[in-house]
């Protein structure tokens, strides 16, 4: 069964076709157009739960797209993408009433985030996440573990922090899940993603004529959450001036929508995250002191897995079963060389990083094994970060781009040896494309091959 319907608009046919493929992955059902005239006839042929729509179109914009949606009461939600992102283009996309605005090329993992949440209404109910979302046994993982009873049960501000891909969102909806404020709404919003005026209105609401564009009262997200629970993500990105409004709110319990004239009140628990050192951030003026400890009343630090080594296994198995499940497949099998390949990894990307790894393994091994060569070959090729402590700069100096030249050099010969002097070969070996290689190759005076 399809897990929404989805519309995607765009001139360009290689966007169509990958956004196509990356999300029947999913399970969502596509249909595409080319341009506005097509994007129109399809709003009127079948009415879309999401619309993915470029800017910039041969005969319009995807502005015009929306409008027709909007003509027509439709009520689905636009994500407008573009390779020419402004500020400006940003606020007119979302006063026209987009829900997301994306610049090319986007993250993949962000944007599969973004449509889930969209489709999905942002909103948890009482036992859909919870602590046993969390695997794996380690040390680290049990504390967290055992924080989250007792941090639910309070109702202070959570502070979470941790690297990128830790778990930071579902972190803070098993404490909603766990709390008195269950059977309340859960939503979240980035607030890295928007500017600062945008991001007034999505958190506070606007009054009908605020500015141009507001055609219609927006109930911002404090008032959406009512009884329940608002995660803040990045925080560290908020500007100071919406920090100043959001400590307002967070002291008064009451929000202002912009452009109105009547405060109101608002009972929900602030949950914030952030990948950043905050206390650095506030030292050097670029936090405030007085929000930072608004928010850090309780604290709660998610490690990152390469911290956790002995959940990986348990991590990977629980990704594979659930990968398998969701397309539909056999269940597959990791064997323990894969396993000791993944324990290898560092792991920048952390937990999102090993669910994308995963996933990708799933859906390119037809086989029912998945072992170390059924991982892409970065993980094979890189098994940790290298160090290059050992090499020490002499006392006279040395000249930078010649020694990096001849580490290059040294490199290349290898790779073309690998190779039996196929370039192009020897190109994948080193991560380059053909083009970079053939480059330094002429730079560096080694012999090109026919290929």
């Amino acid at each position: 069964m399809s897990r929404g319907r989805i519309l995607i608009v765009d001139d360009e046919r290689s966007i169509r076709d990958f956004l196509s493929i990356l999300l029947e992955q999913e399970g969502y059902s596509i249909r595409t157009a080319e341009d506005v005239a097509s994007g129109r006839q399809q709003l009127q042929d079948e009415v879309p739960d999401l619309v993915m729509c470029d800017l910039k179109l041969p005969d319009g914009t995807g502005l015009e797209v929306l409008e027709e949606a909007r003509r027509r009461q439709l009520e689905c939600p636009f994500i407008i993408i573009t390779a020419h992102t402004t500020p400006q283009h940003a606020l007119e996309a979302h006063r026209a009433g987009a829900a997301e605005y994306l610049s090319k090329p986007f993250n993949v993992d962000e944007l599969k985030l973004i449509i889930d949440k969209l489709l999905h209404r942002r909103v948890v109910s009482t036992g859909e996440v919870g602590a046993t979302e969390f695997i794996g046994s380690s040390e680290p993982m049990r504390r967290i573990l055992d924080q989250i009873p007792r941090v639910a049960a309070t109702p202070s501000t959570v502070l979470i922090t941790g690297e990128s891909g830790t778990g930071k969102e579902l972190l803070a909806r098993a404490i909603h899940t766990a709390s008195a404020r269950a059977e309340g709404p859960f939503l979240s919003v980035n607030c890295g993603a928007m500017p600062e005026g945008l991001l007034e209105s999505e958190l506070f609401g606007h009054a009908r004529g605020a500015f141009t564009g507001a055609v219609r009262d927006h109930t911002g997200l404090f008032a959406q959450a009512e009884g329940g629970s608002l995660f803040l993500d990045e925080i560290g990105e908020m500007t100071l001036t919406m920090q100043v409004k959001l400590l307002r709110v967070l002291q008064d319990r009451r929000v202002r929508p912009v452009g109105g004239t009547r405060e109101i009140d608002v009972d929900v628990r602030v949950m914030a995250a952030t990948n950043r050192d905050l206390e650095r951030d506030v030292a050097e003026g670029r936090f405030r002191e007085d929000l930072y400890y608004r928010l850090n009343v309780i604290q709660v630090h998610l490690p990152p897995l390469r911290q956790r080594g002995d959940d990986l296994p348990e991590l990977a198995r629980h990704f594979v079963s659930r990968t398998c499940a969701r397309f539909g497949v056999p269940e597959k099998r990791l064997t323990a060389d894969a396993l000791r390949v993944l324990q290898a990894y560092h792991w920048p990307g952390n937990v999102r990083e090993l669910e994308n790894v995963i996933e990708r393994t799933v859906a390119l091994e037809s086989s029912e094994i998945l072992s170390s060569g059924s991982l892409p070959e970065h993980l094979r090729g890189a098994p940790g970060r290298r160090s290059f402590d050992q090499i020490s700069l002499p006392e006279e100096g040395l000249d930078l781009e010649e020694f990096l030249d001849d580490v290059r050099l040294s490199l290349m010969r290898q790779a073309l040896d690998k190779t039996d002097g196929q370039q192009k070969r020897a190109a994948e070996l080193l991560r380059l494309s053909y083009r970079a290689f053939r480059y330094h190759a002429d730079k560096l005076g080694l012999a090109r091959d026919d290929d």
